[in-house]
């Protein structure tokens, strides 16, 4: 992984727009850049970081799915999902203004499906909008539908050298409002997304399972970087049993209703159930 971003590696569903891929055979890349100004104008540009990745991994073929993120937030200098207006508030119309560009980047770069994850009310619908005018109605979108204001997104932002000032718990959910995650999974599918999921996993597996059994589409859980520090700092203590715990955590996620599950230890995992697979064949 090169220095300009981070990828995270994740189990693949059966898409709708292509031909099935192998479970393992995804990956999800996020920009990383020290080029960072207030309205964070560089997410547009042929040579933002996150369409030079995608390029990159787009070469290696249709076997491996390239996901992108979609968001302003490692372009500005406040660190927020959006542009803000001169009192410092996310103004969301201009916020979509600037996702509808970068959607149309990152799809000329090749990737299959975009990741709009700055939840700005109405984003699904201008990215569709925007992919479809270009003529890329065959890259997918991934909705961030329930992404809360969570605790757990502290190593992530310090690895990718997050510049955030105050929180975004005006425009991320709120961890107790159940009720605003279904509508705004309503709102989703209605805008046209091909995918939903809900981030963090974990702390929210009763939300997964909801949305899991309320849709056709299929749904995805993103085991974050707070998740992942916290078992491997018990595994390192020598407090848990690692692979054990590593496994039992993915199967709760797949159990409430995950299809798709965005999580670090992708890879690995893939590895040892190919190899579990095969010893019993």
């Amino acid at each position: 992984m090169s220095s300009s971003t981070r990828g995270t590696p994740c189990a693949a569903p059966r898409w709708r727009r292509w031909r099935p891929v192998s479970p393992g055979s995804c990956c999800s890349v996020y920009p990383r850049t020290r080029r960072k100004t207030r309205r964070g104008p560089r997410a547009r540009t042929p040579t933002a970081s996150s369409r030079s990745r995608s390029g990159t991994c787009v070469e290696v073929g249709d076997e491996l799915v390239v996901m992108a993120d979609l968001c302003l937030d490692e372009f500005t200098d406040h660190g927020h999902c959006g542009v803000l207006t001169a009192d410092g508030r996310v103004d969301n119309d201009a916020t979509l203004t600037r996702y509808a560009e970068m959607a149309q980047v990152q799809a000329e770069a090749g990737v299959h499906v975009v990741a709009p994850s700055g939840m700005m009310d109405g984003q699904v619908g201008v990215v569709r909008a925007a992919l479809d005018a270009v003529g890329k109605q065959d890259v997918s979108i991934l909705a961030y539908t329930a992404k809360y204001s969570s605790a757990f997104y502290g190593p992530f932002r310090e690895a990718v050298g997050s510049s955030l000032r105050g929180d975004r718990k005006t425009y991320q959910q709120d961890p107790s409002n159940l009720r605003e995650s279904m509508r705004e999974l309503a709102l989703d599918l209605a805008e046209g997304t091909d995918m939903v999921m809900v981030k963090p996993a974990s702390p929210y597996l009763d939300v997964l399972a909801k949305v899991a059994a309320s849709v056709d589409v299929p749904v995805a859980a993103y085991q974050i970087s707070g998740e992942y520090a916290m078992l491997e700092a018990a595994a390192e203590k020598g407090w848990i049993d690692r692979d054990a715990a590593i496994l039992e955590t993915l199967t709760g996620i797949r159990r409430a209703g995950a299809q798709l599950i965005l999580t670090y230890w992708a890879t690995e995992v893939a590895r040892k159930l190919s190899r579990q697979g095969s010893q019993s064949a």
